[in-house]
């Protein structure tokens, strides 16, 4: 066996290996290093009132302090109305909302009166909205910014509301219990947007609803390309220690890419019929599931068709191209496990065309969001149905100009016989 012959498969492992390091290691290694355009809604609804004599409204401080302050190239701040914020957390467009109510500055005055003068307070309120349906991680990367933020705001108001009450005071000594409500006056209430149900893993079942989406269409097109080969003679068909050689069929590339078609499109439904079943045996949480059934047959036969194009197009080399097109980029650039807000840049860059990513959006937005087009599902679908447009195409193409170039799949006793015209 020539050297050359060795050192292909050794380079190839090499390659895989080196891009596997990179792609799993380099997006789970500091998610909060990475954090670039993390989205966050900011309310202020406060009406403000007088503090000290003088209108004041501390909810147009905060925002305005928060956008100074947390750096723009990390958090995406969008300062919106509530409504909007809720439209926003509903769909998964942001992670969570900073929400500051309307009668803030006016328990703030309270507060501070109440320092001085005996009677019953409120203490000022700002709630800290965390979206777990969105992503689990990203929830809790939502709480770390929040408890950041909201140290750094309790610090300046308490030191403004500090101020303000000596003043008014002058040398009248306050009360342990009075510096301690002044020194942190802002009661953080943390609190999950529409959590998770029961039966949804922390979040992850609509990733891992992708996985199985993705293996048995990846794996299906493997089992599929070999067992149909093996059947029409153009590979052997081994079990164990023996194998059944078959003469090669008088068949068509074309005529052969589409019984392949055909069992990936049968299988499909079925396929997707048995997750769906053994989901609703686990008792996981599915909401909607005839609308899960019929998205997760359109994954299994778009990964599938185009699985089996690829390597109609390419031969062997096209196992490689669907493993890392499929699993090794599809897997870090999901964001079913850590936001893609929260990963490098390139990877994150890598969302807008892998499909697993797409996959993705699509089963979270119907197990987490009522199947709403604007949570990830319209995005998903178009985004599949193009996949599937790309592997038929190609598969059509590819097969019709080896047919024509006379490239056909036939043993060499065979190559003299005609093959049947399309």
């Amino acid at each position: 066996m020539p050297l050359r012959e060795w050192l292909a498969p050794i380079t190839l492992v090499t390659v895989l290996a080196a891009l596997l390091g990179t792609m799993y290691l380099g997006y789970t290694a500091d998610p909060e290093k990475h954090l670039h355009d993390f989205p966050i809604a900011l309310v202020n609804q406060d009406v403000g009132d007088t503090l000290g004599d003088t209108p004041t409204n501390i909810g147009d401080q905060i925002t305005t302090a928060l956008g100074e302050n947390i750096p723009a190239d990390k958090i995406d701040l969008r300062t919106v109305g509530l409504n909007e914020a809720q439209r926003q957390l509903q769909n998964g467009e942001v992670y969570g909302a900073i929400v500051i109510p309307g009668d803030f500055t006016k328990r703030v005055a309270i507060l501070g009166t109440a320092s001085v003068v005996p009677g019953e307070i409120e203490q000022p309120i700002i709630s800290v909205l965390t979206n777990p349906r969105a992503g689990t991680l990203a929830a809790q990367i939502m709480q770390t910014i929040a408890d950041q933020a909201m140290a750094e705001v309790n610090s300046t108001v308490g030191a403004q509301l500090t101020d303000q009450v000596h003043t008014a005071v002058g040398d009248t000594p306050l009360s342990g219990a009075a510096q301690l409500q002044l020194t942190t006056p802002i009661d953080v209430i943390v609190t999950a947007y529409h959590p998770l149900p029961e039966g949804t893993g922390q979040g992850l079942a609509a990733f891992f609803y992708t996985l199985v989406l993705l293996i048995v269409g990846f794996s299906g097109a493997m089992m599929i390309n070999s067992l149909v080969d093996a059947s029409l003679g153009f590979i052997p068909a081994e079990y164990g220690p023996w194998h059944k050689p078959t003469p090669p069929a008088p068949i068509s590339r074309w005529r052969t890419l589409l019984i392949k078609w055909g069992i990936a499109a049968i299988s499909a439904p079925i396929a997707s019929a048995v997750f769906l079943g053994i989901g609703a045996a686990l008792n996981m949480s599915i909401e909607q599931p005839l609308l899960l059934f019929l998205y997760g047959t359109l994954a299994i036969a778009a990964i599938a068709i185009t699985g089996l194009s690829v390597m109609a197009a390419f031969g062997t080399a096209g196992l490689m191209i669907n493993l890392i097109v499929f699993v090794v980029l599809g897997i870090p650039s999901s964001s079913g496990t850590i936001p893609l807000e929260a990963t490098p840049r390139w990877i994150a860059d890598m969302a807008t065309f892998e499909p697993m990513h797409q996959i993705y959006l699509a089963v979270r937005a119907i197990l987490f969001f009522d199947g709403h087009l604007e949570a990830g599902l319209s995005q998903g679908l178009w985004m599949t149905f193009a996949g599937l447009a790309i592997g038929l195409v190609l598969g059509a193409v590819a097969t019709h100009t080896y047919d024509l170039r006379g490239l056909h799949r036939l043993g060499i006793e065979h190559r003299r016989q005609p093959v049947p015209a399309d």
